[in-house]
Parts: structure tokens; C-alpha cells; sequence
């Protein structure tokens, strides 16, 4: 017959490897996923810089990695470059693969506002990425921007 201080090693041996094969069964469910992308960057019209002097151009956004479900906000400049007021769109195209398009949003905080030859405005792009997204590990795309007016 155990003691009764054996009992009590022997329950808290068996508690630990519990607790252990729990861990590691729980550690194998979870999976984390990233994507990553760099978008290019074609203006119209316009110039698209990194910086409010209008000395940096924007050729490309390095959005990083990414996680399912996240957004990543990036801030630039946009110059009308042009010799009217003009308003601004923008659009995306060329997605690679094409079934990012389904799961990854651009938008940008733009209020369509006109700006004066040589006016500079300053935007915010989110790009965000569905918890749903699956089998997309990089992607790429292409951001036109065009001032119109």
C-alpha cells in the first residue's frame, strides 16, 4: 500500500504531465499566419510622396507582414502636379494572386476635396486583411492614383 505522501507525488506527477500534454495539443491547433506585400505606386497627374516637402516619391508601399485579420495604416503626400484644381481617385489592379482581391481591402481617409495646382494633401491608405484569408501566404498589387479635374 502507497503512503500517503506518495499519493500526493504521484498525483501531482500525473497533474503535471496533464497539464503538459495539454499545452503542447493546444500549441498544435493554434497556427499563425502572415502575408506579405509591397504595392507599386502609378500616379496621374499627381505626385505621391513620402514626405509633406514633396521631396521623398513614393514608388512603392512596403506594407510588411502581415496578419490575418489586421489592418496597416501608411500616410503620404499627394501633390497636384497639374495646372487645374483637380480631385483625386484611386484604384487597384494587376492583383497577384488574383484571389487576393477577395480577401485584402485598400481604402484611403481621402474626403474628395479639390486641390489647387501645387496643393498638397495628406492621406491615409489602410490596407486590411481577412481573418478569412487562406492558402495566400504573398501577394502584390498595383495602387493607380489619378488627379482629375
Amino acid at each position: 500500500m502507497l503512503k500517503r505522501t506518495e499519493v500526493i507525488v504521484a498525483s501531482a506527477v500525473l497533474a503535471l504531465v496533464m497539464y503538459t500534454m495539454g499545452l503542447s495539443v493546444l500549441a498544435s491547433v493554434q497556427t499563425s499566419r502572415t502575408v506579405s506585400n509591397t504595392g507599386s505606386v502609378k500616379a496621374v497627374g499627381v505626385g505621391v510622396y513620402w514626405d509633406s516637402g514633396c521631396t521623398s516619391p513614393v514608388s512603392s508601399i512596403p506594407w510588411g507582414m502581415l496578419d490575418p485579420g489586421s489592418s496597416k495604416n501608411v500616410t503620404c503626400y499627394i501633390r497636384n502636379e497639374g495646372n487645374s484644381v483637380s480631385t483625386l481617385s484611386m484604384y487597384t489592379s494587376n492583383w497577384n494572386p488574383s484571389s487576393a482581391s477577395s480577401y485584402i481591402t485598400l481604402s484611403w481617409n481621402y474626403g474628395g476635396q479639390s486641390i489647387s495646382p501645387g496643393g498638397v494633401v495628406k492621406v491615409t491608405f489602410t490596407l486590411s486583411i481577412s481573418a478569412s484569408i487562406n492558402g495566400i501566404t504573398s501577394f502584390s498589387f498595383d495602387i493607380t492614383i489619378i488627379g482629375s479635374g
